[in-house]
């Protein structure tokens, strides 16, 4: 498979080292609009041929996919171009900015009968996907109860650097550089994380959200500090079960933390995810009298890369898809929508989203 990357900031490094590392993956070519940084970028992973436009890539066309690492801003433009000239994608997390284009961006991808993923890369992790396996087993039966939360400390801590002085963290505080907060940022893995681990999905949610003041001003040169640093939604999944998820930028003491319960009329299980590494412990049988869990053991599993490459190479879809990214969306708009109007909202997928559509109008329009 020969494959351009999009975009050749932070992310596009993870990119570029994890398909180089695949059998049969050649690196042919790298998109960005600085031209140092492209040149530098395809010199630093050996790629033959740098373009500052994806333009410029499209009309040279000798690749198979590319991997959309771009700004989420920029994730529903270059991948329609890339889909319209017969381009597999793999997207970078959220597949758009809001669900609108998302759902364009999934049935363009279906209509083409080409294989689009999204990069939700905590789906790489072994104990999540040991975790699914065991709830599809019923090893803690019908699931009731499920808490998931995606801790970050990053406004309160410089481990990752200093947000009021660079770019990659200021955008993110800005709805106006295209940031939909930590609900749009982090969210999106957190309720990937809970959807993907009980094996269904949300029916009814009610969102707040939050943006603490952070400079006397608001503001921080051209980025007006107004996107939300913290949510929390209340859930009520098509299996029943009722959860909360909540993510935050304000946890001292947590880098970089993901965690997921959940508890069935059988048992209990438990994840937790962080820089220190994964735990995955489970409290069923004899042990749910004593109120004893375990450690359960998992094995390697294959990555988002590689379930792509297999994807392009054999032309059987493998998830996590634009479609499964896109309904992920639609969840989280209907959050803003719950916050503005302080009310439950009712998910459904089967509407072609045109009532989410006329609903975020007036928000976006702000």
């Amino acid at each position: 498979m020969r494959l351009v990357i999009l975009g050749t900031g932070k992310m596009a490094t993870h990119h570029a080292a994890h398909f180089a590392a695949i059998d049969g993956v050649k690196l042919v070519g790298a998109v960005d609009v600085n031209y140092e940084r492209v040149t530098a970028f395809a010199a630093e992973y050996g790629i033959t041929h740098a373009f500052t436009s994806l333009e410029d890539a499209l009309n040279w066309g000798q690749f198979d996919a590319v991997a959309n690492v771009t700004p989420d801003r920029f994730h529903y433009a270059t991948t329609m171009q890339a889909l319209k000239a017969g381009k597999h994608v793999l997207c970078e997390k959220p597949l758009a900015t809001h669900y609108e284009h998302a759902r364009e961006m999934a049935d363009a991808t279906e209509a083409a009968g080409l294989v689009g993923m999204v990069n939700l890369t905590y789906r790489n992790t072994p104990e999540l996907q040991r975790f699914r396996d065991m709830v599809d087993a019923g090893e803690i039966g019908a699931v009731k109860h499920v808490e998931a939360s995606y801790l970050q400390s990053w406004l309160v801590s410089k481990a990752w650097g200093d947000w009021r002085t660079d770019p990659t963290w200021l955008w993110r505080l800005s709805t106006q550089h295209g940031s939909n907060g930590t609900l749009g940022d982090i969210g999106i893995h957190i309720l990937d994380f809970a959807w993907y681990g009980i094996g269904s999905a949300v029916e009814k949610a009610f969102c707040r959200l939050k943006a603490f003041d952070k400079d006397p001003d608001g503001r921080i040169g051209d980025y007006v500090l107004d996107a939300n640093d913290s949510f929390t939604m209340s859930l009520e999944f098509e299996n029943g079960a009722l959860g909360v998820v909540h993510a935050t930028r304000w946890a001292p003491g947590y880098h970089n933390a993901l965690r997921l319960r959940a508890y069935g009329d059988k048992g209990g299980l438990e994840i937790h995810h962080g820089f220190e590494g994964t735990t995955l412990r489970a409290c069923t049988g004899d042990g749910i009298d004593q109120a004893q869990w375990v450690d359960v053991p998992v094995e390697p599993v294959p990555t988002n890369y590689h379930r792509f490459v297999e994807a392009v190479n054999t032309g059987v879809p493998q998830k996590p898809t634009f479609r499964h990214a896109a309904n992920l969306q639609r969840v989280l708009d209907l959050g803003m929508v719950s916050d503005a109007d302080r009310r439950e909202v009712t998910v459904s997928l089967g509407d072609e989203g045109k009532d989410i559509d006329q609903a975020l109008a007036p928000l976006r329009s702000v």
